[in-house]
Parts: C-alpha cells; structure tokens; sequence
C-alpha cells in the first residue's frame, strides 16, 4: 500500500481551532446584527426582529450545508462537472439578475427571499481554481492552460463587476493567489495586472457612485482636480446619481462611531451611530459598530479570529493529501481573509468605500451561504489531511 494511500485511510479529525472560529464568528455576528439593527428595524417593519430573525434562519441552512460539505470527501468535488458546471450555473445566473433585477442587478427574488448570484459565485470560482490549476499544475505557464483561465476567472469577474466591484476584487485577488502559488511566471503577473488596472479603471469611471467614492477617498477638497481644472465637469457627472450628493458622509460617521468606542466600548446595544447616523450599520459598516460597543478591545478579538482562520488555511494549504485540496484550502482561505480585512479597512478609513460585507458578521443571507459551504469544504479538507 502507497503512503499516499494509508494517509487517506486515516479517521477524519476535527480541526478544533478552525471549526470554533467559524462557530464563534457566526455567532457573534449574530448578536452585533441584533445589536445593529433591532432600533431601525423597529422603526421600519414594526418588528425589532425583522433582520435578525431572516439572519437566524439563513444562519440555520447555512451552518448545515457547511456540516454536509464538511462531511462529504472534498475529493469527489475533484471533476471537471462540479468545476465547470457550477461556473455555468454562476454565469446563468449573473445573466438572469441583470435582466431580472433592472435596478440594482443585484438579486434574485424568491419570494420574500433575495438570492445574491454574486456570492454564489465565490465557491464555484474556488472549486474551478482548484481543479483547473492542480490538473494542470506541470503546465501552468503554458498558453493552453494560462488562455481558458484567463477566460474564466475574467468571465466570472466581468460579471459580478456589473452590480458588485467589491466581490469582483476578492474574486480576482483569490485567483491571483491561487496561481502564485501554483508557479504563474512573474511576467503574466504584470500582464493580468495591467489589464485588471485598466479594467478596474474603466468600472469605477462607468459609475458616478464608484468615482465619487474613489474622489472623496483620494481628494476630499477637489485641490487635484481644480488644480487641472476638471472640478466642475466632474461634479456635474457625479451628481447624476443621488448616490454621490456627499460620498464622504458615510465614512465620517463610521469613524465617528469607532473613535467613540475607545479602548472598552460603550457597551453591546449602547452605540448611538446605528440610530440612523451611520448608513447600512447592520451590514458593510457593521465593523463599526463592533468598534463602538465593544471598543478596541473588541476589534482586536475580531481580528484574532480571522487571523486564527489564515493561520489554520496557510497550516492546511501546506499539510493536505493533495494538489486539489491543497489550492481549495488556499481559495477559500484567502476569500475569507481577504474579503474580512478589506472590509475593516474600508471602515476604519484605509481604502475607498465599497459595498462588501464582513464575513460571518454583516447582514446577508447569501454571503452567509456561500462563506460557510466554502468554510465547510475547507473543513473537508481538514479532517482529511495530515
């Protein structure tokens, strides 16, 4: 009997720090969500439990589809029907949403429920990763292999970017790991970066919302712009949507929020910016309120906890049975980390606004979702490892 093959016989075993992170962090996003939004939803809905009791409920399916692909050997995912038919799926489904949610581009409405392809596109871009690049991990350097890539995640990308440039930079910072990883050659490296700049470029230009918000990040007082002379050209195209009236408010109250916290916080349920002050506190600002009630105290922990998960996600990465499971633990590891520290960073003022959620934390059905059935074939691999 091969090595290879007596480890794969091996019990599974839990991963304990990987597994409580995950159940401590959807828990505590829980409680801040009932903390973030209880007063609006009162005042909206006339239930203080509208958000929280939808979170509940989406928290239920998708701790079980996390502990049904944790359960299910990773390695029967390894097939290019699971690879390249959830891309298909993904793609039809960003197609319905533009046509289907004319506004936003956002959801897909079922009933009462609102399905975000955008999300769902995470796991199946990660399952396509691995697969794709441990198939053909000899050759990655190779225009055979480097062509239909290229193709696929910029497809995939392209698509999300319509309605969520957030989860596209997550989606293609995920795949440029990935293939970091795997040995891409520094040249292609350049290349695919030029390209996703320019690219990048041309899509927050397209949105008066996106360019305001990158202006009032880089050039709040419009000094660059007056000084070539384009300020009011400017202004009149962002004013064309009402999204731009002030881009900065938003992040004023989110540091107004996290500056009063100090050091302990003002207590869970105690913070005054999600009384109307601070937009969507009960989702992509909701590290605010962390910072708030809980202070940096509370923050930190947080941070902790996604660094407990990129630590266990870098030990897996290295310890796993296989080239597939190897980049499917690194996917999902760097989806999560890197979607977490983006979304800290806009809060806290380091990047430009964008609407990305925090992991585990902010409010959404379908970011819940897709982050713990990745989470759950992370664990997968895990429990089937060295």
């Amino acid at each position: 009997m091969e090595v290879g093959e007596v480890r794969s016989l091996a019990p599974a075993r839990l991963d304990w720090w990987l597994f409580g992170s995950i159940l401590a962090l959807v828990s505590l996003g829980l409680v801040m969500l009932w903390s973030a939004s209880a007063y609006m939803a009162e005042v909206k809905y006339h239930t203080s439990t509208h958000f929280i009791a939808r979170q509940a409920a989406w928290a239920a399916i998708a701790v079980m589809l996390m502990m049904l692909f944790k359960r299910m050997d990773y390695r029967k995912l390894n097939s290019a029907a699971w690879a390249f038919g959830s891309i298909g799926v993904a793609l039809m489904l960003l197609v319905a949403v533009y046509f289907l949610d004319g506004r936003t581009h956002r959801f897909l409405r079922l009933g009462p429920l609102g399905l975000q392809p955008s999300e769902l596109a995470k796991p199946t871009l990660i399952l396509f990763l691995a697969y794709f690049v441990s198939l053909r991990a000899r050759e990655i350097n190779d225009r055979h292999t480097l062509a239909p890539a290229a193709m696929t995640v910029g497809l995939v990308a392209g698509a999300v970017t319509i309605a969520d440039l957030g989860t596209a930079v997550v989606l293609v910072v995920t795949a440029a790991v990935v293939f970091s990883v795997a040995g891409l050659e520094s040249r292609y490296f350049k290349m695919a970066g030029a390209v996703a700049a320019l690219f990048l470029l041309f899509a927050v230009a397209m949105e008066p919302y996106r360019l305001g918000r990158v202006i009032s990040f880089f050039d709040p007082e419009h000094k660059v712009l007056d000084r070539f002379g384009v300020s009011t050209r400017v202004k009149d195209y962002l004013h064309g949507s009402m999204h731009t009236r002030d881009p900065g408010y938003q992040l004023r109250q989110s540091l107004i929020a996290v500056g009063s916290g100090g050091v302990l916080g003002q207590g869970l349920m105690n913070g005054k910016q999600k009384l109307f002050y601070l937009p969507e506190a009960h989702n992509d600002f909701i590290y605010a309120v962390v910072g708030e009630e809980l202070g940096l105290v509370g923050c930190t922990l947080l941070v902790l906890v996604f660094l407990i998960i990129l630590w266990r996600g870098v030990r897996l990465a290295r310890n796993a049975l296989d080239d597939f499971g190897r980049y499917l633990a690194l996917g999902v590891t760097t989806m999560v980390v890197v979607q977490a520290f983006i979304n800290m960073s806009v809060v806290l003022g380091l990047m430009p606004t964008k609407g990305i959620p925090l992991p585990m934390i902010s409010y959404g059905g379908s970011s819940l979702l897709s982050t713990l059935v990745c989470l759950g074939m992370m664990l997968s691999v895990s429990d089937r490892s060295a």
